[in-house]
């Protein structure tokens, strides 16, 4: 999958060949959205053209109301991942600013759809709206598509056992802990991904040593204690010789009790961190780019009097997650 920064300009040197496009945020790449791309792929392989994604960094929210804009569901690098998974062949991270804001309707179509992206076919959900005050929608498109040459088509509103698939409905299935139902909507488990540093240790002080994985994120779509799946630990130098018997499952997922959220424990106004413990594993993966599978809630966050209290509810912790795996298929 090709992966562009931005629109070429018209005439430029960058010009690229006609496209198959669609255009949203795709944050998470829930069910809904591959039902979109799943649509895309299919009309762009009739058309022999490439099943393009355009997308915008930052979130539109996140540029208009930043203090109102929801947690993102996914990073970019995350979204990108998923979004290759789908068949799609090129993306557009187009950035969102004070000039593309501007851009009427007209605009839209002329600069980045006609000229930029040279668009033969477009697919839209059949609420999308673009332009300045959003004043383009389904019907300004198809009559645009008349006037340049592209085709139109609109995709309805995808239900999951009667309700509407959206990025919303899954950060409020997050949000109750229903993690469990996030999965339905997404049409897997809900992940983060990231890369594995170094912390301050105290896990290890504790006798339960952490991967502790950066967080690029203002705000968590999730906060609390966590039955996870790790996948990524086998593709990175994890033991020495002799202590593979000592990993759950090197070419596999390693199972884990993930905590997520801010410590209140250890300190106060400290950034979020992700914290994973897996199980029955031993070796070095500092530096290893981790993807943890949210699988079902054990408790929200909170603090404790000292660390001795902190390191009980840990041992308890660990033990309910070995429990959830035992009374499941998982893993």
């Amino acid at each position: 999958m090709q992966v562009y920064r931005g629109v070429p300009h018209p005439g430029g040197s960058r010009a690229l060949p006609p496209t198959a496009l669609t255009i949203g945020n795709f944050d998470g790449v829930h069910y809904g959205h591959q039902a979109v791309l799943q649509r895309l792929t299919g009309e762009a392989r009739e058309r022999q053209l490439p099943a393009t994604v355009l997308t915008f960094e930052p979130h539109p929210r996140e540029y208009f109301a930043p203090d109102q804009a929801p947690a993102r569901l996914s990073s970019l690098r995350e979204k990108l991942a998923r979004l290759e998974i789908c068949g799609v062949d090129r993306v557009h991270v187009c950035r969102f600013n004070r000039p593309l804001a501007s851009l009427t309707a007209d605009d839209f179509v002329r600069n980045i759809l006609v000229e930029g992206l040279q668009t033969r076919h477009l697919l839209i959900g059949d609420d999308f709206r673009f332009g300045k005050g959003r004043a383009g929608d389904l019907s300004h498109l198809t009559l645009a598509g008349k006037e340049h040459g592209f085709s139109v088509a609109a995709m309805h509103t995808v239900d999951c056992q009667g309700e509407r698939v959206s990025s919303s409905a899954v950060r409020a299935a997050l949000a109750a802990g229903d993690l469990e139902h996030a999965a339905r909507l997404l049409g897997h488990p809900y992940a983060i991904a990231g890369r594995v540093m170094h912390g301050n240790k105290i896990g290890r002080t504790l006798g339960f040593p952490t991967a502790n994985i950066s967080l690029r994120r203002k705000q968590l779509p999730l906060v609390g204690v966590y039955a996870v799946t790790v996948e990524g630990a086998h593709a990175y130098p994890q033991v020495g010789a002799g202590e593979t018997a000592k990993c759950a499952a090197l070419n596999g997922k390693l199972r884990g009790a993930a905590s997520i959220g801010f410590r209140p424990t250890i300190g106060e106004g400290l950034k979020p961190v992700l914290e994973v413990y897996l199980l029955d594993f031993s070796g070095d993966i500092y530096g290893a780019h981790l993807s943890v599978n949210f699988l079902h809630k054990l408790r929200d966050e909170a603090k404790y009097e000292s660390l001795d209290a902190l390191k009980d509810q840990i041992a308890r912790d660990v033990a309910d997650v070995r429990a959830y795996f035992e009374s499941t298929a998982h893993g």
